[in-house]
């Protein structure tokens, strides 16, 4: 099988910020607002939400990763691995096209996925507002199920992983790259919306991401 490699995960966190910003920016902005201003008891709280958030990650790329073996399991291995990687490009595609606001497909699927969440975003609010890192890391397990086209993408990817322990690899690496916007959200909400918001930052993301899944079809259509 190709490497997908999990600094591709990572890279694609990093750059898929602009998204997790507009997604859980609200969550995240609500807990900061309800902390009090020591620092270390902020930072502690706000850690516990983002491990709470990557290990429901690590859960579903788990899931989807063996879910991925089982299933190549009957087809030829070299067909069921190419198509697998071909899914993950063009959803790495896909979600290019949704960072840069060129085409909103994804949106579609995150719909499709809020019949889910309608369900477990009540018992979010049972967490609110957070006092302890306990609290935190509970609501962060709750909504690292939030729909989102960005997650749906690397979720797919890690589907062809080759196994429930490379998917859940290839999330946890994603969720790291998720981290450094989420926390910034944290302490600087204000400055980074406005920044993330331009067009010419999200369209710079969405084509970076889009040439990562083109690389990938290219590396297919060469074996």
């Amino acid at each position: 099988m190709i490497d997908v490699g999990p600094l591709g995960a990572l890279l694609v966190g990093l750059l898929g910020g602009v998204h997790c910003v507009g997604m859980c920016g609200g969550i995240v902005g609500a807990i900061s607002l309800g902390l009090p201003g020591e620092s270390r008891q902020r930072w502690g709280i706000l850690l516990a939400y983002n491990l709470g958030r990557i290990a429901s990650y690590v859960l579903a790329g788990a899931i989807a990763g063996g879910l991925g073996l089982f299933f190549s399991g009957l087809l030829p291995v070299r067909h069921a691995q190419e198509a697998l990687l071909g899914v993950a490009a063009i959803f790495m595609i896909l979600l290019g096209l949704y960072l840069g606001g060129w085409w909103q497909l994804l949106a579609r699927v995150e719909r499709v996925g809020g019949l889910l969440w309608r369900r477990i975003e009540p018992l979010g609010r049972g967490f609110l507002p957070v006092h302890r890192p306990g609290q935190a890391l509970l609501l962060g397990a709750l909504w690292g199920w939030l729909p989102c086209g960005l997650v749906y993408s690397v979720l797919i990817w890690s589907v062809s992983a080759g196994g429930a322990a490379q998917g859940a690899l290839l999330m946890l690496a994603f969720g790291l790259g998720t981290l450094p916007n989420l926390l910034a959200m944290g302490t600087a909400a204000a400055r980074l919306q406005r920044f993330v918001r331009r067009p010419g930052v999200r369209q710079v993301a969405g084509a970076l991401v889009i040439l990562f899944g083109c690389y990938q079809l290219w590396i297919l259509g060469n074996l």
